[in-house]
C-alpha cells in the first residue's frame, strides 16, 4: 500500500471498528438501528444503549488508545530505544500510584474531575525524579532507559502499598482499574479526556523537527542548532501529560505505547511527522478492539481491555528483548 494512503485507511478502519462496537454487545443492534439511534430524537431502548452506554465507551477507548500510543512514540523518539513505553519507564506507574491514592483517600471529599490532574501530577513527579537521577551533564537515552526501569518497579510497589492500606478494603476494584478498562465509561469521562488529547497531540506534532533530528544523535542535533536537553525535557512532559490523562480515565492499559509505534514504523517509516498520527490511529484501533473483545467474547463477563493488550504486548516485549540481545551485549 502507498504510504500516503495508510493514515486514511487507518481512519476508515477506526470508523468501521467503532460502528461494529456500537452494534455488538448483550443486545445486538443492526447498523441501521445504530444510525437511527444517533439521528433520531425518539428515546427507546436501542437509543439509550447506543448513546448512553456504548458510544461513550467507544470514544473513551479511541481517545485513550490514541493518547497512550502517542506517548509511546514520543518516548521511543527521545530515548532512541524501541523498547521504551510509558509503562516500562515508570510514567504510567506514577500516574497509577497518584490516581489510586486519589481514589482511596481523596475522592470522597474532592470532585472526581480532579482525577486527571492527580494522575498527570503523579506521572510528572515520577518523570522529574527519573530525569533527575538520569542527569549527568545532560540526559542520555541509555541512562534515561535504565533509570526508567527502576522507576517503573518503584511506582508499582507504591501502587501496591496504596491498595494494601486502602481503608475501604476494595482491592478488587483497584486491581481491575490497574489492569486497564473502559468499563462504565460515560460522557463526563469523554469530556475530561477530549481537551487533553486535542491540545497535546498538535503540540507534539509541532515538535516533529526536533524528534527527527534527535534520531541522528545528540552531537548532530546540537550542531544543527537544536536545544537538545530543553527539547527532550519538553517532549517528555508532553508524553507524561498524554499518558497521565489516559491513565486517569481508563487505568493502566499496558503495552499500547509499545505496540502501536512499532506497527506504525513498519507501515509508514521513521519520520515523526507521519509516525505520530499513524501511531495514534493504531493505538485507538488496538484499544477499541481489545475492549470489543473483552465485552463480547466472554458474555456475560466483561473482561478488562488491559488483559488483551497485555496478552499481546508482553510476548512482543520479550521478543524485542530477544531480537535486540546482540545489540546490548
Amino acid at each position: 500500500m502507498n504510504k500516503r494512503l495508510v493514515p486514511y485507511a487507518l481512519a476508515v478502519a477506526c470508523i468501521a471498528i467503532a460502528g461494529l462496537s456500537a452494534c455488538l454487545g448483550d443486545r445486538f443492534i443492526s447498523p441501521a438501528g445504530v444510525m437511527r439511534s444517533l439521528l433520531s430524537t425518539d428515546i427507546d431502548m436501542d437509543s439509550m444503549i447506543v448513546e448512553m452506554l456504548r458510544l461513550p465507551r467507544i470514544l473513551t477507548a479511541l481517545l485513550v488508545g490514541a493518547s497512550l500510543a502517542a506517548a509511546g512514540s514520543i518516548l521511543q523518539g527521545i530515548v532512541r530505544n524501541p523498547m521504551a513505553s510509558p509503562e516500562i519507564l515508570g510514567v504510567t506507574g506514577g500516574a497509577s500510584a497518584a490516581a489510586i491514592t486519589f481514589l482511596t483517600f481523596v475522592a470522597g471529599s474532592v470532585s472526581i474531575r480532579w482525577l486527571p490532574v492527580s494522575a498527570m501530577a503523579g506521572a510528572a513527579v515520577a518523570s522529574l525524579i527519573l530525569y533527575a537521577f538520569a542527569w549527568k551533564r545532560g540526559v542520555t537515552p541509555l541512562r534515561l532507559t535504565l533509570v526508567g526501569v527502576g522507576m517503573s518497579s518503584l511506582t508499582s510497589a507504591a501502587t501496591t502499598m496504596m491498595i494494601v492500606f486502602n481503608p475501604k478494603n476494595d482491592s478488587g476494584q483497584a486491581f481491575t482499574w490497574l489492569t486497564g478498562s473502559v468499563y462504565a465509561a460515560n460522557w463526563e469521562q469523554v469530556l475530561l479526556l477530549l481537551p487533553w488529547t486535542c491540545v497535546l497531540l498538535p503540540l507534539a506534532l509541532m515538535m516533529t523537527r526536533h524528534v527527527n533530528i534527535a534520531q541522528l544523535g545528540d552531537e548532530v542535533a546540537v550542531s544543527s542548532g537544536s536545544r537538545v536537553q530543553f527539547n527532550r525535557f519538553l517532549l517528555l512532559m508532553l508524553s507524561v501529560a498524554l499518558a497521565g490523562s489516559a491513565v486517569s480515565v481508563a487505568g493502566g492499559i499496558g503495552f499500547v505505547g509499545l505496540l502501536a509505534p512499532h506497527m506504525a514504523r513498519k507501515l509508514i517509516g521513521t519520520n515523526f511527522g507521519r509516525l505520530l498520527p499513524v501511531s495514534a490511529l493504531l493505538g485507538a484501533i488496538i484499544v477499541m478492539l481489545a475492549d470489543l473483545a473483552g465485552r463480547t467474547l466472554f458474555l456475560p463477563l466483561d473482561v478488562p481491555a488491559g488483559v488483551f493488550t497485555s496478552i499481546i504486548g508482553a510476548p512482543f516485549f520479550i521478543y524485542l528483548l530477544y531480537a535486540k540481545r546482540n545489540i546490548t551485549n
